[in-house]
Formats: structure tokens, sequence, C-alpha cells
């Protein structure tokens, strides 16, 4: 059984932060329904991988969905809306404030259409203070968490590959999304779930950021390596490069043993993990020592009978095809039209023992379902047809 079979969510949502949100929501059973631009919005073209320009990250993020076209700055377009916004649960828009309230989905506004509506949005900065009217990206919050500062090298700051921030404010507005609707079930109350950007980085950073305000230790950028433990980086061995995280004195002492050097374990230099830390090049040194002659099947196979945390890695060519990632069964094959073959879509990453949270849908093409709801809105052919003309929908 899905835990939110019943629900609608409306999903304005653009790039990550609102369609992840969605998508989770729609994992666990809710009916989402992702609202776009008559044209598509740009999220639906970034990375381009099909005939019809469906981008890579789109597949992934509008799973379980349906896909329905709207103008909602037009009268036709806003009577639509609030047909729509009355039958629904939950609406997703990280959308900036000014523009939700011109579109009339500002909490306000959708309240008197349902009184017990539930708004999820995302803003970059939050909804108050100096900056709560600017505009940004995962990168913005990356840079002004302090995360950037710390990352790559002393001399150049560098960002994060993928948006983790976008994605962390994704989840963190779904388990939001699922208090409210729990709240609501108990009150009748509805609920304005606000995210933010900026204070999901911080979130991430929090550890970092106590340590700073107590101890003033203004930490620089050291790459790969660890600071506050060792050994944690990346080592090349004869036909690649793994990563080795060791954390605590356990693992340390295995990790010297395997080392044969038993005389560090009452070396005053690494008595415990910061004291390892602040000494992580000798300690990087040793261990690079120790991988350049062994191949990377070697290396692993050692580490992993000394039971010491290690990986790979992988290109993403190869993280496709590792035996692993394969028998996870995570990443399904799922095909989408006009486009050859299938596509590894990622699927909630949770397993539970009997709720199901399986990827019953593949991302909607373009208005794929907007003729369906509008007849069930109560709208006739000739109705579609005329709104499809004034380009409403």
């Amino acid at each position: 059984m899905s835990v939110l079979n019943g629900i609608r969510v409306l999903d304005f949502g653009r790039f990550i932060a609102g369609p992840f949100c969605g998508a989770l929501l729609g994992d666990l059973g809710a009916e989402v329904i992702r609202i776009e631009k008559v044209d598509g919005s740009e999220d639906r073209f970034t990375a381009p991988i099909g005939l019809d320009g469906p981008g890579s990250g789109f597949l992934q993020l509008n799973r379980n969905k349906l896909g329905f076209t709207l103008n909602p700055r037009t009268p036709k377009g806003q009577e639509i809306l609030k047909r729509l916004v009355a039958t629904a649960d939950v609406v997703i828009a990280n959308l900036p404030p000014d523009t939700l309230k011109s579109m009339g989905l500002d909490f306000e506004s959708l309240k008197q259409i349902r009184s017990n509506i539930i708004l999820t949005t995302t803003t970059a900065f939050g909804s108050s203070g100096p900056y709560a009217k600017r505009v940004g990206f995962d990168g913005v919050a990356q840079a002004m968490s302090g995360n950037m500062h710390l990352t790559g090298h002393a001399d150049e700051p560098m960002k994060n590959f993928v948006p983790y921030v976008d994605f962390t404010t994704a989840c963190m507005n779904a388990l939001s999304t699922v208090a409210a609707i729990m709240h609501r079930n108990q009150s009748g109350e509805g609920q304005h779930v606000e995210g933010c950007l900026l204070a999901s980085a911080l979130t991430a950073m929090g550890g970092t950021l106590i340590e700073q305000a107590a101890l003033n230790v203004n930490r620089i950028a050291s790459g790969n390596r660890g600071q506050t433990a060792a050994p944690i980086d990346v080592y090349k061995t004869r036909d690649g490069w793994i990563l080795v995280q060791v954390v605590g004195n356990p693992l340390y002492e295995r990790w010297a043993g395997l080392m044969g050097e038993d005389k560090w374990l009452s070396d005053p230099r690494f008595v415990d993990d910061l004291s390892r830390g602040e000494n992580a090049e000798q300690i990087s040194e040793r261990m690079s020592a120790w991988t350049k002659d062994l191949t990377t099947r070697e290396a692993i196979g050692q580490l992993e009978q000394a039971r010491i945390p290690c990986g790979e890695v992988l290109t993403p060519k190869e993280a496709l095809t590792n035996e692993q990632v394969k028998a996870m069964g995570f990443l399904v094959d799922t095909p989408y039209p006009n486009a050859a073959g299938e596509f590894p879509i990622p699927r909630m990453p949770m397993n539970f023992s009997t709720i199901e949270n399986h990827i019953r849908r593949r991302a909607p093409t373009l208005g794929e379902h907007t003729d369906y709801l509008l007849r069930s809105l109560g709208y006739e052919e000739e109705e579609i047809n005329e709104l499809r003309a004034l380009r409403v929908v």
C-alpha cells in the first residue's frame, strides 16, 4: 500500500528543489500533476537526450507524475487554476514570492479556494532579511554557506559538481510536506511550508560552523584530504584511483596494522582523530606508497579484508555497470517516447518492508495528460480545443 494514496499534488516547481519534492511524494503514492508553461518549462530541456528535447534530469525528477500545461496569467488560465486547486491537497511552487502572488499561488489566494490547502515553497534566502528578494540557485547557497571555501584547493574555491543543496532542500520539503499532511489530518488546518536553499546549505555545514564559532580555527581547503581524521583521501593505484576513509581509533588500528605501522599506534602525532587530521599529509604519503604498486582490485581486496571503508573512484560510465549498483536495482530502466532505448531512472533511495514506493509512471511528455485532466474538471472537447487554440493550455 502507498501511504499518500488519495493525496493530489499540483507541482509548479522548476529545476530540482520543487520537482524532486513532488517526485518523492509521487513515489509514496500521491497523484502529482506537473504543471508547465505551454511551451514547456526550462528544466524540461536541460541536457536533452531525446528527439523532443527531454532533459536527463527532467526524466528523473518527474517520474510518477501527470503532465499538464497552463498559462495561469490569462483569465481562462486563472479559472482552470482555481478548479485545479479546489481538487488539490498540496501545491508545490519554488517561485519568488512576487511571482507566486501574480499567479494567484500565494498562500492567502490559495486559502480562499481551499481553506486547508498546503503550500510548499522554496526560496534562495528565506522570506525575511536583507536578501529575501534576491534570487539564487544551488551554487549560490554553496558559496555563501562556507562550503566552497573548503572544497577544492586553498587558492581557488570550488563548487560541488552535483547540486546537493537543491536535493537536500527537496528532501526536507518532502518530509515537511508529509508532516503538514499529518498535521492537517489531526487538526484540519492547512499550512505554508517554506524551504530555503541557504538554510539547507548551512545545515550541511553545521558542524564546521559550530567549530569555527567555538575555536576560530579558520580552516582552508585541502583537496580530497580530510582535516579532522586520517587517512581520508584519494589514492592512485596502478590502474586507477581509490578513496579511503578512516575515522575512529578501531579503524585506525586496523589500518596501521595493514600498513605495518604498529609503532604509529603510540606515536603522539597520531593519538586521536584530530591529531591524525593535523598530520594527514604524512599519513596520506604512507597510504600512497602502499597503493601505487597495487591494482585497484588488489588494494580494495586487502582493505576490505581489514574492514576499512574504501571504494573505487568510478566514472559515470563505470558507475552504470558496477556490480553493486546493478545488484541494488536502484536504477530502473525506463522507456520514453521518441527516444531510443531505455534510461536508468533512479527510484526513491529508500526501501520499506511493506510500503510501496516504486516507479509507476515515467516522466510525462509535454502536456501529455492535459486533456484528460481538463475533462475531469468538467471541460468539454470544444472548450479544450478553444483553450489550446488560445494557448491557455
